[in-house]
């Protein structure tokens, strides 16, 4: 028995991957691991609930939604563009970190993690709402629960939600244009 396979493009990271062949039936996270690499993504309850697999899905018009890839399937994002967490970063023509994204250190200033493992999905989340804030700021006395809100559905064991939130918040009320009084 063999896998009924289908061409799969897709652009990563601001790389375009593909055409290749992958199963029709293969979630995103396992392409992603498999076939180009990046593992920096995470599996966590398979079910879509726990929020560690996800990405973020840059659409034509430049905005951005999360997008979980245990549940959904690699070719969901067949001529699509998606971020994951090794791309947040920006890198030199030879592949070495030249920095990190403005929430990945703000994540590492609060100590915003404890075992790790949610990370990822806690930095796409956040850049997803961080991205909505430039074309919809937020009144400052709303900062707080709109940040709850946005990341309400990403689970973290080792509960640290509040270094989370503390570096949403910092990322936020640093970034002209984002917080308004």
């Amino acid at each position: 028995m063999s896998l009924e396979k289908q061409a799969l493009t897709v652009t990563i990271n601001g790389k375009k991957i593909g055409p290749v062949e992958v199963p029709v039936a293969m979630p995103m996270i396992d392409f992603l691991h498999e076939y180009v690499n990046l593992t920096g993504t995470r599996f966590g309850c398979g079910q879509g609930v726990c929020h560690a697999c996800t990405i973020v899905e840059v659409h034509p018009d430049g905005t951005t939604t999360e997008s979980r890839t245990c549940v959904l399937g690699a070719h969901y994002f067949n001529n699509k563009s998606i971020i994951t967490i090794e791309g947040q970063a920006k890198y030199d023509k030879l592949g070495q970190l030249e920095q990190l994204s403005p929430i990945q250190q703000a994540f590492i200033d609060h100590f915003s993690f404890q075992c790790g493992y949610c990370t990822p999905g806690f930095v796409a989340g956040a850049t997803v709402f961080l991205d909505g804030l430039k074309r919809q700021p937020v009144k400052r006395a709303n900062l707080e629960s709109a940040i709850e809100l946005a990341l309400n559905d990403h689970i973290c064991r080792c509960t640290g939600y509040v270094r989370y939130y503390e570096a949403v918040k910092e990322v936020a009320l640093s970034t002209p244009g984002y917080v308004i009084d």
